[in-house]
């Protein structure tokens, strides 16, 4: 099998196994704080011996910023988590997930911000698109899916964690250099290590149900999905890492969908429809409005 081949076959294994995440979650019925303490821990585990198989665990690996990096980034995921856990049980699998994919917008915002980025016409209008589809799914909300101020709270959530997330990407951007695998250890470990007082860890689940679904997100949700997604990017280009990453919200609202029975208002589904859009559009730089086409083709007669 080619290795581009098995790249996309990895990416696409990864991005499913995203979109199932919110299930295990919502069947646990367990705290945010307890759900994400318990994936660190098992993920953590993971990482430990995959790091380990492939000679990560040297002392010269990074430097003393670059952990200290690597450390920020583990608060802001861990945040990114429990943020995005939180509105599952709030606002839907789907309507979270999907409001969660404005994170593009927020790190091209991080991006003007820290590293001077410039924010041309083309994003700002894509901006304006995902916006729009920000405030259908807010607007949207079926009657039928309790109180208006506990979908609010869980879009907020939602954006919260979006936002964390956009925060952990711009860190890593800073240690490019660091092995993925090892960078991912250590915010695991950061998580143990912050979420542990939260954890209820004085009343450990007590039947083997649970024990499974908690192994389940820590071992496959992150520790597997983390080693696909990582060896799928260093075989195939970024646009098509950019195309496969809309299988994880697809994937998301039919579990969703299929598992509990939430349906989509057609506002809901506009507005998903056109943040997923516009993510697209930033991930593969497609233009908003063609400027020039016409000048253009006036130039040619």
């Amino acid at each position: 099998m080619k290795a581009n081949t098995r790249g996309v076959l990895q990416m696409t294994l990864a991005m499913v196994i995203s979109g199932t995440v919110g299930w295990p979650v919502i069947a646990l019925g367990q705290p945010a704080t307890t759900v994400v303490f318990w994936r660190c821990a098992f993920g953590a585990l993971a990482m430990l011996i995959a790091c380990a198989l492939l000679g990560l665990l040297k002392k010269d690996m990074l430097t003393r910023r670059q952990a200290a990096m690597a450390v920020l980034g583990g608060m802001a995921l861990v945040l990114n988590w429990t943020l995005l856990f939180g509105a599952y049980s709030h606002a839907s699998i789907a309507v979270a997930t999907v409001t969660y994919h404005v994170q593009p917008f927020m790190l091209v915002g991080l991006g003007v911000l820290l590293f001077g980025e410039k924010l041309t016409a083309n994003k700002l209008g894509w901006l304006l698109l995902a916006f729009g589809g920000m405030l259908l799914i807010i607007t949207g909300r079926p009657s039928a899916n309790g109180s208006g101020s506990d979908y609010f709270i869980g879009v907020l959530l939602a954006l919260g964690a979006a936002f964390m997330y956009a925060v952990a990407a711009a860190i890593v951007k800073g240690l490019k250099t660091v092995p993925p695998h090892l960078i991912v250890l250590i915010q695991l470990s950061v998580g143990v290590i912050v979420l542990a007082p939260f954890a209820g860890l004085a009343h450990l689940p007590s039947t083997a149900n649970v024990w499974l679904l908690l192994a389940t997100i820590g071992l496959v949700h992150t520790g597997l999905m983390s080693s696909l997604l990582y060896s799928a990017i260093q075989k195939i280009p970024t646009s098509l890492v950019g195309a496969l990453s809309f299988i994880y919200p697809l994937v998301a609202i039919i579990v969703d969908w299929a598992v509990f029975g939430h349906h989509l208002s057609l506002m809901q589904l506009l507005g998903a429809a056109a943040i997923l859009i516009a993510a697209a559009g930033m991930n593969f730089g497609w233009r908003v409005i063609r400027a020039g086409k016409t000048a253009r083709t006036a130039d040619g007669q």
